[in-house]
């Protein structure tokens, strides 16, 4: 009996131990839309960003949904979740951008690949080119690749552990006009390097500011220009990069850095 006794004792210590170290865990939740009905290579970027972006949530760091259904783009379903990841899609309808303005406005977070950027004249979205910076798309670069990068602020968490510049993939680098700089509200944090101009050899970039890494301050985001094929996550510094772009939107949220708890 007294040894049912110690054992059950043992347990109860041990279960108290683990119940009381749970809550040091970060434990958030991100929904990742995406979408394969857009060109290859898109399509490729995203299997190999839900590969990614899964793989780090071994141990239980974090929920990581994904969805190909623009419509789950709304109030009641993305209100539980701290970070909207837009892969390679963007809101289409009137309802899914009342939807992503109202939550961005609340607080919400996101980050945003290449293509979930993408707006021109026939966008019809003011508050998203705000949202932007100012961004429009201008021109882009082809075929995709790789590029000199430059880390233009060293402080950021985003990029303080980043050399000052580096090569990074394969990509299509678009570039935007007005380019985000102008706006005063944007942060930009990396840019290609002079170095590359001109860049392409069919679409050819002659010139400019290009930056391809920001966040408008007046919200929890990041945008990343990368997101063109399958070799994006094939190089370690940009790897970095985006998981510490990934890490700095979640620790942002105004209602706690869960990476502290």
């Amino acid at each position: 009996m007294k040894k049912r006794i110690v054992y059950l004792s043992v347990f109860l210590l041990y279960t108290v131990g683990v119940n009381a170290q749970a809550p040091r865990y970060p434990r958030f939740k991100v929904l990742a839309f995406y979408s394969t009905k857009v060109e290859r290579a898109h399509v490729e970027f995203a299997n190999d960003a839900i590969r990614f972006f899964k793989g780090l949530t071994i141990g239980n760091g974090f929920v990581f949904d994904t969805t190909s259904y623009m419509q789950d783009l709304n109030e009641d379903k993305i209100k539980d979740y701290q970070l909207v990841m837009m892969i390679n899609d963007f809101p289409h309808s009137a309802a899914q951008r009342a939807a992503f303005e109202k939550y961005m406005e609340q607080g919400g977070g996101w980050l945003g690949f290449h293509v979930a950027a993408y707006n021109d004249r026939t966008t019809n979205w003011s508050w998203f080119v705000n949202f932007l910076g100012g961004a429009v798309f201008n021109r882009n670069s082809w075929p995709p690749l790789p590029a000199k990068l430059v880390v233009e602020d060293d402080t950021h968490p985003v990029t303080k552990a980043l050399p000052g510049s580096f090569i990074a993939p394969l990509n299509e680098w678009y570039q935007w006009k007005p380019s985000p700089r102008e706006n005063k509200k944007v942060k930009v944090l990396v840019s290609l390097s002079p170095d590359n101009y001109p860049l392409g050899l069919k679409d050819i970039l002659p010139g400019g500011d290009t930056p391809v890494v920001w966040t408008n301050t007046d919200y929890r985001m990041i945008y990343l220009n990368m997101g063109h094929g399958d070799n994006i996550f094939s190089d370690a510094t940009q790897n970095k990069l985006i998981i510490d772009a990934f890490r700095w939107v979640v620790a942002s949220d105004k209602k706690g850095d869960v990476f502290k708890k």
